[in-house]
C-alpha cells in the first residue's frame, strides 16, 4: 500500500508547484537541527515562519519541498549513491501543518476517525513538518518503486543507504524494534537530516534513536514472548506488538519491558462479544496481551508513580480489514 501520509499530501503540495528550484525564508535564517518533533513534541511555533526551503519535482512528477541544508547534503548522498549502483529520489520531505490537517480531514472522511487516529499524525506533530525528515523511494532499472510493501523486498539496497547516512549528516529514524520510544515501525525510507557528521555518526554507530541521542527517554529494550500460538503466526503477533508499542510512545516517561502473548484460549466467543459490544463494532478475531511497564517518578495518568506494573492486560481485534484495533486496555 502507497505510503498514505504521501499520497494525500500531494492535493495541497500542488499549490506549491515550481519551476527548478525556490528558496523561501532568506532573511534572519537560524535553525534547530536537532529539533524532537514527535507524539509527545509539536513543531516549534516559530519554525514555520523561518525555514528556508527548497522546491523541485520528482520522477513520479510530485512536487516536493524540503529545507535547504538538508536538500544539498541530500544531493550529494544520491550522487555516492549513484557510484554504488542505486538510484533513490525524494517522496515526500516538508508538509505544513495547514497540510497535515487537510489530510486529517480527507482521510476521516474516506476511512473513519478510527482508522485516521491509527496512520495519520496530529498536525503539529508530525516530524515532516520540519522540512529535516525525508522519506526516499528506489529506482530500480528504470522503474519507480514508491510503494511500502516493494520497498521492503530490497533490504540489501537499504543496508547500503544506512551505510551512507551519517556522512551526510543523515540518521535512520524509526529504527527496527523501536516504536515503543518513536511511535512508528521501521521505515528504512524515513530518513532526519542533524547538520552534524559527528552527531550523525555517533547515533548510527551505537544503533539508539534519536530521542536516545537527546535524552528524553530511557532507551529500553522490550522482551518478547510470543508462546505458542496455532491461531496466529510470528507476523500477526508482531503486528500486534507493534500496535501497544507505538501506543507505550505517547506514554511520557513510560519505560516498556516486556509483551507476551497471552495464549489462544483468550480467542472465544464471550471475549469476542464483549469485545464488540464495547464500540459495536464487528469483529472477528482477538487478541489478548500482557505487559510489564515502570511508571515515572511524577507518575502517568492515574497510575501509580515510580512503580513496576505487570500483567498490564491489553486486548486488541480486528474485522475483515485486517487491521489489529486496541480496544482495551489495564487491569
Amino acid at each position: 500500500m502507497k505510503r498514505i501520509l504521501i499520497a494525500a499530501s500531494v492535493l495541497l503540495l500542488s499549490l506549491f508547484m515550481f519551476t527548478g528550484c525556490t528558496n523561501r525564508a532568506d532573511n534572519g535564517y537560524e535553525l534547530d537541527y536537532l529539533v524532537l518533533v514527535n507524539k509527545l513534541n509539536p513543531l516549534p511555533d516559530d519554525w514555520e515562519g523561518k525555514i528556508k526551503t527548497v522546491n523541485f519535482t520528482n520522477t513520479v512528477g510530485n512536487n516536493v519541498e524540503v529545507e535547504k541544508r538538508a536538500y544539498d547534503a541530500y544531493l550529494k548522498l544520491k550522487k555516492d549513491l549513484k557510484k554504488e549502483g542505486i538510484y533513490v529520489d525524494l517522496d515526500s520531505a516538508r508538509r505544513s501543518i495547514a497540510e497535515q490537517q487537510q489530510i486529517i480531514e480527507d482521510f476521516t472522511e474516506q476511512y473513519g476517525a478510527d482508522y485516521t487516529a491509527k496512520v495519520v499524525a496530529k498536525p503539529g506533530y508530525s516530524e515532516h513538518h520540519t522540512g529535516l525528515a525525508l522519506d526516499l523511494y528506489l529506482i530500480i532499472d528504470g522503474v519507480n518503486v514508491d510503494e511500502n510493501e516493494d520497498m521492503m523486498q530490497y533490504p540489501e539496497i537499504w543496508k547500503v543507504i544506512h551505510e551512507k547516512l551519517d556522512d551526510y549528516g543523515f540518521i535512520l529514524r524509526y529504527l527496527p524494534d523501536k516504536e515503543h520510544i518513536t511511535g512508528y515501525a521501521y521505515e528504512p525510507w524515513h530518513i532526519r537530516y542533524v547538520n552534524d557528521k559527528e552527531i550523525a555518526k555517533e547515533i548510527m554507530e551505537k544503533g539508539i534513536t534519536f530521542e536516545g541521542y537527546l535524552g528524553t527517554v530511557n532507551e529500553t529494550e522490550v522482551s518478547i514472548d510470543y508462546g505458542k500460538s496455532v491461531l496466529y503466526t510470528k507476523a500477526e503477533l508482531d503486528e500486534v506488538f507493534t500496535r501497544i508499542k507505538c501506543q507505550f510512545a505517547s506514554w511520557k516517561g513510560v519505560e516498556l519491558h516486556a509483551l507476551r502473548y497471552a495464549g489462544d484460549t483468550c480467542n472465544n466467543d464471550e471475549n469476542l462479544a464483549w469485545l464488540n459490544s464495547i464500540n459495536g463494532t464487528n469483529y472477528s478475531r482477538i487478541i489478548e496481551v500482557f505487559s510489564d511497564f515502570h511508571t515515572p517518578k511524577d507518575g502517568f495518568g492515574t497510575m501509580e508513580a515510580d512503580h513496576d506494573y505487570t500483567d498490564y492486560q491489553w486486548w486488541l481485534a480486528c474485522g475483515e480489514d485486517g487491521d489489529w484495533d486496541i480496544v482495551s486496555f489495564g487491569y
